[in-house]
């Protein structure tokens, strides 16, 4: 026999379990993420927590997966890599205007992750495939003459990614709204992302 089929309200029920945890997690934070909370918010019992989640990393792992999907939606699909990378710039100005909690949980990602080696791996596998994407898509770019062909992808890359975990510790909401502009500015005209694309040799 195989396995037993998912309920049809299984998805529906995980998703809202993650969704709880994420907004549990962006307004108190790892110390106001309790399973017992999250579980009463859904209206669900404990043991109908643990068993979509079966730890509370596995429920960290589920609202990762959540955050990372709001940053993908950065993404222009279709359009070419240069467009792709400035579409990425410029959907993170959108997400941090309107989504200001993305930031929050990142924050609270990144800095839990120094002392809590479980959110650690998590967040480094994130980082890393982050990382991995950003890499192709500057290659590709250079191709195409978006990015200045000098620039090491790898580096430019990790530049990004340092300067989003900068900005992921920053509390938005709050911020003056330049600040994010400013620093995303920088990094589009180090890249060369502000100019006409140089024809491709």
């Amino acid at each position: 026999m195989g396995r037993p089929k998912a309920a049809p309200d299984a998805e529906p029920r995980r998703e809202a379990l993650v969704l709880a945890a994420y907004s549990r997690l962006a307004e108190a934070g790892f110390e106001g993420l309790r399973t017992r909370d999250v579980a009463a918010e859904v209206g669900v019992n404990i043991a109908t927590l643990h068993y979509y989640f079966p730890t509370k990393e596995a429920l960290i792992r589920g609202v990762v997966g959540h955050a990372m999907g709001r940053f993908r939606t950065a993404f222009a699909p279709g359009s070419r890599p240069g467009e792709q990378l400035a579409a990425q710039f410029q959907g993170i100005r959108r997400l941090a205007k309107n989504e200001p909690e993305l930031f929050a949980v990142m924050g609270e990602l990144a800095l839990r992750s120094a002392r809590d080696p479980a959110i650690a791996a998590i967040f480094k596998d994130t980082i890393e495939a982050w990382h991995s994407t950003l890499r192709t898509l500057v290659g590709h770019a250079q191709i195409e003459g978006f990015v200045d062909k000098r620039l090491d992808p790898d580096t430019v890359a990790s530049l990004v990614i340092a300067t989003l975990n900068g900005l992921f510790m920053v509390p938005v909401a709050s911020s003056a709204s330049d600040r994010i502009d400013k620093a995303l500015g920088q990094l589009e005209s180090f890249l060369g992302l502000q100019k006409r694309p140089r024809p491709a040799r």
